[in-house]
C-alpha cells in the first residue's frame, strides 16, 4: 500500500504548457505516472505530446476533471497566481493538490490555509518537491510521480518518508535505496511557514498504513511542527521514527534556506526539536549521512 497516491492515481498538471511544468510533466509521465489532463487557461482543446502519450489540455480544472476523473494535481503555476490555482483545484473536488510553486506570498496562502479549513482537498506544499510512490517496475518505474524529486532514485519498499527540504529527501531516500531497504510513499512538504500537510499529519498516514513499517522524519529550524509530531508519536505511533534536524548551527534571528527556517523569539531552536525527538523515542541522526543507518538499525 502506499499513502495518498498509488500507482493508478489520475493526476492533471496546471501549468502543463509552461517550461518546467511541461518538463515535469513529461518526467513523471516517463516514470509511468498516470498523467491524463493540462491545465492552461486559454489553451483548451490543445494536445501535451510526450513518448507517444497524447495528454489533452483543458482551460479549467473543473473542466479536466470532469472529463478525465482526475483526483490530483500539480501546481506548476507562477507565483503571482498559484493561490488561485489551489484553491481552483479544491473547487473543482480533486482529493489532493501538490504546489510546487516557490515565493507565493504569505498573505496568499494565509488565505489558501483558511478555505481550505475542514475541507476535502489535502494540500502539499507550497515550495516542495511533491510526492512518490515507488512502482514495482524496473527503477521503480510505474509508481505516481507528482512533483519535481528524481524518479530514479526510489525503490518499492516499507519505509515512509516525510521532510521539510527537499535535498534533504532525495539524500534520505538515495541512503535507504542504496541499503536495499524501499520506500512506501515519499513526501517533501515544504519549508514555507504556511503550508499544507504538516509533519504531524503525515506521520498519522504512515502510523495508518500497514505497508509502512518504519518512518523518517527529517525537519529544520523554525515553527513547532516538529515538537507537536513528536509528542503525537511518543503516545500513539507503534512503528519506528528515526529522524534528523537540519539547523543546529544557524544563528537567531536569520532566515536559512526557506522561508519558514528562522529562529525567532527563542522558538524553533534546532535542540529544542532534537530534544523533543529524543524523548519520544524517535532516533535522532547526528548528521545527513546517518539518516538511513539510523532508521534501519532500530528496524
Amino acid at each position: 500500500m502506499s499513502i495518498l497516491v498509488k500507482p493508478d492515481t489520475k493526476v492533471l498538471v496546471q501549468g502543463i504548457t509552461g517550461s518546467f511544468g511541461a518538463r515535469h510533466a513529461q518526467l513523471s509521465i516517463d516514470y509511468g505516472t498516470q498523467v491524463v489532463a493540462g491545465v492552461t487557461p486559454g489553451k483548451g482543446g490543445q494536445v501535451f505530446e510526450h513518448g507517444g502519450k497524447k495528454v489533452p489540455i483543458f482551460d479549467t480544472v473543473a473542466e479536466a476533471v470532469k472529463q478525465t476523473g482526475a483526483t490530483a494535481s500539480a501546481v506548476f503555476v507562477p507565483a503571482a497566481f498559484a493561490a488561485d490555482a489551489i484553491l481552483e483545484g479544491a473547487d473543482a473536488g480533486l482529493e489532493l493538490v501538490v504546489a510546487i510553486t516557490e515565493g507565493i506570498p504569505v498573505r496568499d496562502m494565509i488565505r489558501v490555509k483558511s478555505v481550505l479549513q475542514g475541507h476535502a482537498t489535502r494540500l502539499i506544499g507550497p515550495n516542495c518537491p511533491g510526492i512518490v510512490t515507488p512502482g514495482k517496475g524496473k527503477d521503480s518505474h510505474g509508481g505516481c510521480r507528482i512533483g519535481i524529486a528524481p524518479g530514479y532514485i526510489h525503490k518499492k519498499g516499507h519505509v515512509g518518508v516525510i521532510s521539510r527540504s527537499g535535498t534533504l529527501t532525495y539524500e534520505a531516500v538515495w541512503q535507504l535505496t542504496t541499503r536495499g531497504a524501499g520506500q512506501s510513499t515519499c513526501i517533501g512538504i515544504g519549508g514555507d511557514p504556511v503550508s499544507g500537510l504538516s509533519h504531524l499529519d503525515v506521520i498519522k498516514l504512515f502510523n495508518a498504513d500497514p505497508d509502512t513499517h518504519g518512518v523518517l522524519i527529517i525537519g529544520e529550524i523554525g515553527g513547532s511542527a516538529e515538537e507537536e509530531a513528536a509528542r503525537w508519536i511518543r503516545k500513539n505511533c507503534k512503528k519506528p521514527v528515526a529522524g534528523f534536524i537540519a539547523g543546529v548551527t544557524a544563528p537567531p534571528g536569520r532566515r536559512m534556506g526557506h522561508a519558514g527556517a528562522i529562529i525567532s523569539g527563542g522558538e524553533g531552536m534546532a535542540e529544542a526539536k532534537i530534544a523533543s525527538f529524543k524523548a519520544a523515542g524517535i532516533g535522532v541522526a547526528a548528521t545527513p549521512s546517518e539518516m538511513a543507518d539510523t532508521l534501519l538499525k532500530m528496524m
